[in-house]
């Protein structure tokens, strides 16, 4: 049955003929489809939390046969998708491969860039400007990169996200496809950078308009709403809800969609965001033919733990719990596909988080009294410009400053004949007083020194000298910086689950320390292909069965 509807949704179709041509020739443990499930702020503790709630066959399938990563963390100062993604996919920190933040200042031009934003390629699929994206500033290849060139390009590299950055830092810079919602149409859409002429089989699910049908639904717990026994109700929790004001189920999705000006970004924060991804996966799988023939292919599916609105809801929230018994469904459904189409021995599947998120700080002290707080970095900012103005007289000294990274304005200060480290070591002593900041740092001091395995090591991962900041900040534990008209988007946790499933995995669980780093490799490991030249992570070698 299942795949009789899929079959008649969407024309999808089981490769069981073509797999089973010429296997003798792989290895046994060589997978045909490598198949990345990446969650957006995906906390460790929701498997335990909500495991009861899951069916057997997405979360619980992967954790019962897998192999499990217990301690696997990014070593990132700077904990955002960019920086992270481009860290999951290059196998080494940003130190190396550049997607320091996401945005910084680029000193050659001088003038604020963003981690993907590329004007000089278009949107393939609408008319929009939401497809001018490209991977060149990142400077390593992803793993895919490494794929396509040791296969000739024969190998199929795709990534599809419902956001820009998840998807083009995830496919690298030589893939087929990376795709993602266009927040202007509501259609899933590319680069020109990837795609010179848009899919006909993208154009006919797009054509479909499953999109608009979902805001004529309400957003109902899928679930007896009593039962969500792990989870708060947002009226009891303080949280602040769609637009301040929606706090409670249900929610009418077309009147939250009409209350954002008519974008379809809001779609992002719901349950449906994630069912499209794993339709449009469903759908490119056989139009692309991914793993039909005897060279590895690599997918990367980018799923999102209510995006923009996850601290509007929260941790504990009704919200998030609904979201991830849905998630469960799709996730299933996704492995159902893999496996029944290709079999469990030639699928290499690895489930990991983009990034974590942290507890809101007023619970943390409220309810449990431990340190933490809320930082105002605006009205630090202020008492730093009036410190500099006194000190080095009045001048726009400051920049930009962009999630813990503060860029002082080099041309002035070379102007005014200033030595550049003395201003930042000032700026960097200054911020130390501050409640809530852990450690400030100049940049000269990462230059200078090296870090290994202490407190600064995500200080020297995030230093790139020709884009980081002037001073690196980290907050305190607990602490969370918030702007006061901005909502709060930043997380303190770097753990983050890491389950690997399918070809040669043996089942098990590990508590050693694992990083990012080493995912790249790891699949490398399995491919049978040398990890690209840039990569700084290692094998999980108690992932592979002997």
């Amino acid at each position: 049955m299942f795949k009789n509807i899929l079959t008649l949704i969407f024309g999808l179709t089981f490769p069981l003929l073509v797999l089973a041509q010429g296997h003798t020739t792989l290895s046994a443990n060589t997978p045909r489809l490598v198949v990345g499930i990446v969650i957006e702020d995906f906390n460790p503790d929701y498997i335990e939390r909500f495991w009861d709630r899951f069916g057997d066959g997405g979360f619980q399938r992967l954790y019962r046969a897998g192999f499990i990563c217990a301690n696997h963390h990014y070593d990132n100062l700077i904990q955002r998708p960019s920086v992270n993604m481009a860290t999951l996919s290059t196998g080494t920190s940003p130190s190396h491969h550049g997607i320091i933040n996401d945005n910084w200042i680029d000193r050659l031009k001088n003038k604020e860039v963003n981690s993907v934003r590329d004007d000089y390629y278009t949107t393939v699929g609408a008319d929009s400007d939401e497809g001018a994206r490209s991977a060149k500033w990142l400077m390593t290849p992803a793993l895919g990169d490494q794929l396509k060139l040791v296969t000739k390009g024969k190998a199929k590299v795709f990534s599809i996200a419902l956001n820009d950055v998840s998807a083009v830092l995830a496919a690298g810079h030589a893939a087929d496809g990376a795709y993602w919602l266009d927040n202007t149409s509501g259609k899933m859409i590319s680069s020109s950078y990837y795609v010179e002429t848009f899919p006909k089989w993208a154009f006919d699910f797009n054509g479909f308009k499953v999109v608009d049908n979902y805001f004529k639904l309400k957003w109902e717990t899928l679930k007896d709403k009593n039962s969500y026994s792990e989870s708060y109700s947002g009226e009891n929790t303080g949280e602040n809800g769609y637009f301040g004001k929606y706090k409670s189920f249900p929610y009418d999705l077309g009147k939250l969609k009409k209350e954002s000006g008519g974008s379809y970004k809001i779609l992002k924060t719901t349950p449906w965001g994630n069912t499209m991804v794993k339709d449009f996966a469903l759908q490119m799988i056989p139009k692309e033919q991914l793993g039909y023939d005897l060279v590895p292919d690599l997918l990367t599916v980018v799923f999102s733990s209510m995006d923009y609105e996850r601290y509007s809801f929260g941790a504990f929230s009704v919200e998030m719990e609904d979201t991830y018994i849905r998630l469960d469904k799709d996730i299933a459904e996704l492995l159902k596909y893999v496996e029944t189409g290709y079999g469990t021995d030639n699928i290499l599947v690895y489930l990991t988080g983009l990034t974590s998120t942290s507890y809101p700080a007023d619970y943390l002290k409220e309810k449990y009294h431990m340190p933490a707080g809320i930082f105002n970095p605006e009205s630090a900012v202020a008492l730093l410009k009036s410190y500099l103005n006194i000190k080095y007289g009045e001048a726009n000294w400051i920049e930009l400053f962009a999630n813990q990274m503060i860029y002082l304005d080099h041309e002035l200060i070379e102007k005014k004949k200033i030595n550049l480290h003395e201003m930042q070591l000032a700026v960097a002593s200054f911020l130390n007083q501050f409640e809530g900041i852990a450690y400030a740092k100049a940049a000269f001091e990462m230059e200078a020194n090296n870090f290994p395995g202490g407190v600064l090591e995500s200080f020297q991962n995030n230093f790139h000298i020709k884009r980081t900041g002037d001073v690196l900040i980290k907050y305190e534990d607990g602490w969370q910086p918030k702007d006061k008209f901005n909502p709060l988007d930043y997380t303190e946790n770097s753990q983050v689950p890491l389950i690997w499933y399918g070809a040669g995995i043996r089942k098990g669980t590990t508590m050693q320390r694992t990083d990012a780093t080493d995912i790249a490799p790891t699949i490398a490991a399995f491919l049978g292909i040398a990890p690209p030249s840039s990569v700084t992570g290692k094998v999980i070698e108690e992932v592979i069965k002997h």
